[in-house]
């Protein structure tokens, strides 16, 4: 699917990832479709990805990217089994940032991985997400019927119809600037037409 991106999701990717800087953490890379957008003032880029079909693709996207990235064919949730972290890379230091990119709707318990993901975030650090939410009214009964039929099985366990935001800021977050995108013109019943673009951060 990242191969078929429309140039509007590029668009957003560009404007979630613009401005990072330092040590950043990215979730559920996927084919690697960020590496080649990160600006140059990031320094190193920690990428997980578990689906191991995936991996070699990230590793082959890392190796072409203009910052150093490092691929780990893992979860965030397996490298969180032993707390404190200390598993490289997360024995270094705490990350400047961390970057979600529609991934929070296909995790089980993304509380629970927010959770984490503040936890190896340093103070002031921030959490950039693009990803699918929640949409009122008839958009939003749709995904409601997607996700407890066909849609997670079809789409990597995405589930469309989360709060996504509310379990930002429930995990310690504060949300500095945020606006909702619709992919698809209005009247297309997808449940994936809305997405949210965002930056929170932890508390310094």
């Amino acid at each position: 699917m990242s191969a078929h991106e429309t140039p509007l999701l590029r668009r957003l990717r560009v404007e979630n990832l613009a401005g990072l800087s330092g040590r950043v953490l990215e979730v559920g890379a996927g084919t690697g479709t960020n590496f080649a957008l990160y600006p140059d003032s990031v320094t190193e880029v920690v990428a997980l990805e578990p689906e191991t079909r995936l991996v070699p693709k990230a590793r082959a996207a890392a190796a072409g990217a203009g910052v150093p990235v490092t691929v780990i064919a893992s979860t965030i949730e397996a490298l969180g089994d032993v707390e404190p972290f200390d598993a490289e890379p997360f024995d270094a230091e705490p990350f400047d940032a961390v970057v979600c990119s529609l991934v929070l709707c296909s995790v089980d318990h993304p509380e629970s991985v927010l959770r984490q993901l503040n936890s190896v975030l340093k103070p002031g650090g921030e959490l950039r997400y693009f990803e699918h939410v929640a949409s009122p009214g008839w958009r939003g009964a749709i995904q409601r019927l997607a996700d407890f039929t066909f849609w997670p099985r079809m789409s990597g366990n995405c589930h469309t119809h989360r709060h996504t935001e509310k379990a930002i800021t429930a995990a310690g977050f504060s949300v500095q600037a945020a606006r909702h995108q619709m992919t698809f013109p209005g009247w297309v019943p997808l449940p994936v037409s809305e997405v949210a673009l965002g930056r929170a951060l932890k508390p310094a």
